[in-house]
C-alpha cells in the first residue's frame, strides 16, 4: 500500500469513530466519514487533476470534528469564529501526525496544512479550490437541512456569504447543482 493510500486508510478510520450517525439512501454512515467521502468525490468531479495534497486535505477537512463542540464556545458570531479557527487547526494537526506517521515528508505535510487552515484563500489556486469544494459540498447536501433548521432571515445572508467565498468556476459548478437549477428558474 502506498503512503497515499496509507493515509486515506487513516482518515477514514479516524473519521469512522464519529459517534454522529446520517442518513444517506437508506444507509446509515458515521457523519465526518460521510462528509470526507462526498468532500473527496466532489473533488474529483470539480478538478480531476487534485494534487495528492489537496486530496488529503479534502478528505481531512472535517476529521475527528465531533471532538470539538460549538457548545463549548460562546454563542454568538466571536464564539463562532473562534471555533473555526481553532477547528482548522485541529484537523491540520490530527492529519499531520497521520501523514508524519505514514512517512510523508515534512513539506508535503505542512502544504496538507496550509490547504486544510484555508491560508490565502482567494490568492492560492490549491486553497480556493478546497474552498469552492466545501462550498458545493454544503450547497449540495447541507443546504436544504440547513434552510429546515434557521430563520429565514439568517438563510440568504448565509448564501451570499458563501456565493463570495467561491471562485468563478465554483460559482458555475454551484449553478448546476440539481437543486438550484429548480430554484434559479
Amino acid at each position: 500500500m502506498n503512503l497515499f493510500s496509507k493515509a486515506i486508510s487513516l482518515i477514514d478510520a479516524e473519521n469512522g469513530k464519529d459517534p454522529n450517525m446520517e442518513i444517506f439512501e437508506n444507509q446509515s454512515f458515521p457523519k465526518e466519514l460521510l462528509y470526507s467521502n462526498r468532500m473527496f468525490a466532489k473533488l474529483l468531479e470539480f478538478c480531476p487533476t487534485a494534487s495528492e495534497q489537496l486530496q488529503i486535505a479534502a478528505k481531512a477537512q472535517h476529521i475527528c470534528r465531533w471532538q470539538s463542540e460549538r457548545k463549548n464556545y460562546s454563542n454568538d458570531r466571536v464564539g463562532y469564529l473562534k471555533w473555526r479557527e481553532d477547528l482548522k487547526k485541529i484537523h491540520a494537526q490530527l492529519t499531520s501526525k497521520i501523514l508524519l506517521g505514514v512517512g510523508y515528508e515534512v513539506e508535503f505535510v505542512a502544504r496538507v496544512s496550509f490547504l486544510i487552515e484555508k491560508k490565502r484563500l482567494k490568492k492560492d489556486i490549491e486553497t480556493q479550490t478546497l474552498e469552492d469544494v466545501i462550498c458545493l459540498v454544503f450547497l449540495e447536501f447541507y443546504f436544504e437541512p440547513f434552510v429546515q433548521k434557521h430563520a429565514k432571515e439568517k438563510i440568504l445572508p448565509i448564501v451570499v456569504k458563501t456565493w463570495r467565498k467561491m471562485s468563478v468556476n465554483g460559482q458555475k459548478a454551484a449553478l448546476k447543482l440539481p437543486f438550484l437549477k429548480k430554484i434559479s428558474r
